[in-house]
């Protein structure tokens, strides 16, 4: 057996890979992103063939893994908290009608929330969903649930969920390998028409089924909450902790040196959980502090008397249980004194829009263009077009063309003059959930505008292949799937497309655009602004660069920093004028417009 040291998304990934599954899917984000692409790095140490994709959303994901596990084969489908919503409806039928194969569901958990739109807890998800869901608390632990966790999965026919954190995902650790699994299975799907096409006749008695799996699930031995036992100078009192929470707790009372002074459990399975420690619990001490995150699902099901967590208000109901978060707790419950100067969460500084990044021409073109516009937008790194006052509203993925769509007509059925919507949406989000909502809007005669940024990649997770581009993960090529034929599929007569960087000729396509929706025969319109991605060196050495630079025309009012905010300009606060950092203008030349004085022009050094 060998150590590598690995990010815990790596670790999951090999833990894939050792356990032999053969069918992996995914759609991309935070934190959950780099579990596949470590799969699709280490998939030559597969011994059995197999088959990764990154799935157009998380549903297809799901259903994709599900097939696979019909037919006898491990298979996994990850995807982040938010993203299980986007899974739900094939996920809570999945645990009436079960699996074959091992199937693990992994779903990234993002308490703080560090890139998500809510905390929501997946281990929450699952208990309402009567699915049983793992609680690593270390890169190393993670991995090492991934084999079990398959075999549980085939033990009791039944879809396993592992959770991991943000701090589990991210943090690195020495980890064990060993030899990937060669199970060598091959496709055997036998039709059980009662189970896989259940019609609601057969649903009590598959539910029936499934209450009695839960109840011996939640006594296997193998997932039993784990006790370091006290000296018995704390008597009466317990620690429960599961997940990254249990982590910083352990390290938390080796700095305090109480370790071993009081008893303490981890929980490793947080649903189902053993009625046998839920009554040890309570029959065994008077007062328990449980530390989870996010929500209390733990401190729900044991109903102690004496607990103190978030239900009690002792341990805070939202964000991170951090090593100072937990000593707060910890203090209160075993009478320590508190720290004296807790520290001061200082905010950074807001995140922006990478230097030459197509959106914010694209921005800055729309809010020119219709100053008084009602501007809805979507998931993804241009969401950071509300720097630019281009984005009124975020909600979830697809969600903007739907709420582009409502604005409109609730102040159409006023009857008077209707305020210009420009809706925005990336390419990725686009083929995620866009496209049944823009052929709603077209289907209701929505009369909006909606702007597809095509950067040719799914950017704010680092990169991975969208469908129109013809790749597939791992850079296998695929059949292209492009986006204007959709469009017009859709049912839009309004297409066109238009590099955002020419800005007069992207303007003036706006105009017509919201002619079109004004026109008594026209519709939806849909500009496609595309780009590709700067963050992908082969689009930056492509692209020809226009050098700028600072003229003494500059007045000092600051506008090309506040309103367009490009990182690579600045206020040279000793001059009172504008700077151009050359190390960071890729020389797009997009800035040029935004200056009231033309004090920005051509010529400056690249």
């Amino acid at each position: 057996m060998t150590t590598e040291l690995l990010m815990g998304n790596d670790a999951i990934g090999r833990g894939l890979i050792e356990a032999g599954c053969q069918v992996a899917a995914a759609y991309p984000g935070t934190p959950s992103t780099e579990i596949l692409q470590s799969v699709i790095n280490r998939r030559d140490e597969a011994v059995d063939p197999l088959h990764v994709e990154w799935s157009v959303n998380e549903k297809i994901a799901f259903e994709v893994a599900l097939a696979a596990s019909y037919t006898g084969k491990r298979s996994a489908a990850v995807m982040k908290q938010v993203g299980l919503n986007v899974a739900a409806d094939p996920f809570m039928r999945t645990a009436y009608l079960g699996v074959k194969g091992g199937m693990l569901t992994i779903v990234a958990d993002d308490p703080g929330p560090h890139s998500s739109q809510n905390e929501q807890d997946t281990r929450l998800f699952c208990l309402q969903g009567r699915v049983p869901v793992l609680d690593p608390s270390s890169p190393a632990e993670a991995k090492a649930m991934v084999e079990p966790a398959f075999a549980l999965s085939e033990k009791y026919e039944m879809n396993v969920v592992l959770r991991p954190t943000t701090r589990v995902c991210h943090s690195r650790q020495s980890v064990a390998l060993t030899t990937p699994l060669g199970p060598d299975r091959k496709s055997e799907f036998v039709p059980d028409t009662g189970r896989f096409c259940a019609t609601p006749a057969f649903l009590p008695g598959l539910h029936k089924a499934l209450n009695a799996k839960l109840e011996q699930i939640a006594k296997e031995p193998d997932w039993q909450p784990k006790m370091v036992e006290g000296d018995g100078s704390n008597k009466g009192l317990a620690l429960v902790a599961s997940g990254i929470a249990y982590a910083n707790l352990v390290d938390l009372l080796a700095e305090l040196e109480l370790t071993g002074t009081v008893d303490l459990y981890q929980v490793l399975m947080p649903y189902p959980l053993n009625p046998d420690f839920i009554d040890t619990l309570q029959n065994s001490y008077t007062k328990v502090l449980v530390l989870e995150e996010t929500y209390p699902v733990i401190e729900m099901q044991l109903a102690h008397p004496g607990a103190a967590g978030k239900l009690s208000g002792a341990v805070p109901k939202e964000g991170e249980l951090t090593p100072d978060v937990l000593y707060t707790a910890l203090a209160d419950f075993l009478g320590l004194e508190r720290q004296q100067n807790e520290a001061v969460q200082a905010r950074g500084q807001r995140p922006s829009l990478c230097p030459g990044c197509p959106h914010r021409a694209a921005f800055y073109s729309i809010k020119k263009t219709f100053p008084d516009g009602i501007f809805p937008s979507d998931i993804g790194c241009y969401t950071l077009g509300m720097n630019l006052e281009a984005v009124h509203t975020v909600h979830c993925m697809g969600a903007c063309i739907s709420q582009g769509a409502g604005f409109y007509q609730a102040y159409r059925q006023d009857g008077g003059a209707t305020p210009t919507v420009v809706v925005t949406i990336g390419d990725s989000t686009f083929f995620h959930a866009g496209i049944p909502a823009l052929i709603n809007a077209v289907v209701q005669d929505a009369r909006i505008i909606v702007v597809i940024l095509d950067n040719a990649t799914t950017a704010m997770t680092g990169g991975q292949p969208v469908p129109h581009m013809g790749i597939a993960a791992g850079g296998r090529k695929t059949k292209a799937i492009a986006i204007m034929p959709l469009v017009k599929a859709a049912g839009v007569e309004f297409i066109e497309s238009c590099d955002p960087y020419h800005q007069a000729r992207f303007e003036e396509l706006l105009r017509k655009a919201d002619e079109h929706t004004r026109h008594e025969n026209g519709g939806v319109a849909v500009l496609i602004a595309k780009h590709g991605c700067l963050m992908d060196p082969a689009v930056r050495k492509a692209q020809e660069a226009a050098p700028v630079q600072i003229t003494e025309d500059c007045l000092g009012c600051g506008q090309c920093v506040e309103i367009f905010e490009c990182p690579a300009l600045s206020m040279d606060k000793e001059n009172e004028t504008a700077r151009v950092d050359g190390d960071r203008c890729h020389g797009c030349g997009t800035c040029i417009a935004v200056c009231p004085a033309q004090a920005i022009v051509e010529g400056g050094m690249i």
